[in-house]
């Protein structure tokens, strides 16, 4: 039976469902909140001498009384990693919402597609003002060649020199992990290590369910069986490490989802369909339970007439009980009495469900995914659930899901990451590359009018579509007469064939048509 459950604790409020008996322990237990005794506290091997010390004596003096009277009653209170190590316990069970992402197809879904949009698509590295500036200003063609060769050569240097911060994971990979964490618990961690003389030498990602935030916000405390590791904040070069007594720590930097509640720690987009993700837990558990546990009878025996024996009886409920499982056309074979004057032996078999068996709560199995999709605010089309929705309506709901849900989350981590970039450069800033809305055909007829009219030189639509410039490509494209004619007459639309052409396109201002049967698309 699936179970819903909330903490009473009101410092840490949990929400669990757990499938299984009443009896099962509840699997996801916050290793920092475990009882820290002089036994446990020898078992951690990171811990710095000062530190050890420190932490037996107050595990000393919170037992002791007077002489050597010593307290030995049961707390439920008891002295826990929290308080050892100074950090804030999270509102919500980080282990639990870390599982809920692989037991709701709906939410592993949703989560997904908002990463394979966000971080998925890659990243570039844009110049930034100075650079540009200083291409605008060159007193010649030559030099401002030269100077696009040295922006050429130093983009090439940093992508080479990011790439070998992690010999592991490539700097993408590193943020689509840090990313699901984000999406999935409210909190992502970058690490940075630095090398002896000061400079970034590692960039990676640290699990968010074994993070925990100091309670002075001095930094992070990562706790994994034995082993307890302290962060600073990133550009914090001075706190000294108070746990592992590390002279250089690694450095972390934070991304999280804002809470009210929780100033500390975020919380992801999911959390406020708790319902809906428990609610699907037990629909799906009840169709499962109907097949295994089924408690309604397929068949109902009568018989009249006469009477089995014990060992006919057990013949034909064993039978039923394991013959007929995964077994489909099995003969049964009855041996009846002969009639007399008296009675008259009968023996009917009837089926109590004979007709085609469904899944039971379809609907209400929809509308807990639709719930889901619409906390993360992510279009069923880009969770592969495009059923019943037109190319119209399709390509509305990804403009509103990039306008209002990549765009600003590239944003934010492009913010997060402009000092770290500004430690190696400062010719560039890292950019996301955002959801494209136009296809190739599209696109590329918007290219061609920019170089065309001027806007855009030959090279750079080039490098556009990642193509090498060639000789003559920094120059604009020269028109002859007809031809600037023609691209002026077709820019401000004064041909009056064209402008009718375009009035009388069904699908202009719509990128589709609707499906059969949905009516005229909407301009």
């Amino acid at each position: 039976m699936a179970q819903v459950k909330e903490a009473e604790e009101p410092e840490s409020k949990e929400i669990i469902v757990r499938v299984g008996s009443s009896e099962e322990k509840p699997e996801n237990i916050d290793p920092f909140t475990i009882k820290l005794d002089k036994e446990a506290l020898a078992k951690i091997t990171t811990l710095a001498p000062d530190t050890r010390r420190r932490l037996n004596r107050k595990l000393s003096k919170a037992y002791t009384g007077i002489d050597d009277a010593q307290g030995r009653s049961m707390e439920l209170g008891y002295y826990t990693a929290y308080s050892a190590f100074g950090v804030i316990q999270p509102i919500y069970n980080l282990d639990y919402l870390a599982q809920i992402y692989e037991l709701s197809p709906a939410n592993y879904a949703a989560i997904n597609a908002k990463v394979a949009n966000i971080i998925g698509l890659g990243y570039e590295f844009k110049p930034t003002q100075k650079v540009i500036d200083k291409l605008a200003n060159a007193s010649s063609s030559q030099k401002r060649a030269n100077i696009q060769k040295q922006v050429d050569l130093a983009k090439q240097t940093l992508e080479a020199l990011l790439e070998d911060l992690n010999a592991e994971n490539s700097v993408l990979e590193v943020l689509r992990k840090v990313w699901i964490d984000y999406e999935t618990t409210g909190n992502g961690y970058i690490e940075i290590g630095r090398t002896s003389s000061g400079k970034i030498g590692y960039f990676g990602h640290v699990a968010a369910t074994s993070m925990r935030v100091r309670t002075m916000r001095d930094g992070y405390v990562q706790m994994i069986g034995p082993y307890v590791i302290f962060f600073r904040n990133y550009g914090d070069l001075k706190t000294v490490d108070p746990v592992s007594g590390q002279k250089v720590p690694n450095e972390i930097l934070h991304i999280k989802k804002y809470t009210p509640r929780d100033t500390y720690y975020g919380i992801p987009d999911v959390v406020p369909a708790a319902k809906a993700l428990a609610g699907d837990e037990f629909a799906a558990r009840f169709n499962l339970d109907y097949f295994e546990y089924k408690a309604v009878p397929r068949y109902v025996i009568t018989l009249k007439g006469a009477s089995l024996s014990k060992k006919s009886e057990d013949a034909l409920v064993e039978f039923f009980q394991t013959n007929l499982k995964g077994k489909n056309h099995r003969t049964l074979y009855v041996p009846l009495p002969p009639d007399d004057p008296q009675s008259k032996v009968e023996f009917k078999m009837e089926a109590v469900e004979a007709g085609k068996q469904d899944a039971s709560f379809g609907a209400y199995r929809k509308a807990n995914m639709d719930e889901i999709f619409m906390t993360h605010r992510v279009p069923r089309s880009k969770a592969g659930m495009a059923e019943g929705m037109s190319l119209a309506a399709a390509k509305d709901a990804d403009k509103g899901f990039k306008e209002q849900v990549t765009r600003p989350e590239q944003g934010r981590l492009e913010t997060l990451l402009t000092p770290f970039i500004a430690e190696f450069t400062d010719m560039f800033i890292l950019k996301f590359n955002e959801l494209t809305l136009t296809d190739e055909d599209t696109q590329s007829k918007i290219i061609e009018r920019l170089v065309r009219m001027q806007v855009m030189l030959p090279n750079e639509a080039r490098a556009l579509l990642g193509l090498p410039p060639r000789d003559g490509g920094d120059k604009p494209v020269n028109l002859t007469a007809q031809g600037a004619a023609d691209q002026t007459a077709v820019a401000n639309q004064s041909r009056t064939r064209d402008q009718n052409r375009a009035a009388n396109q069904s699908d202009a201002g719509t990128g589709g048509r609707n499906a059969q049967g949905d009516g005229r698309a909407t301009p």
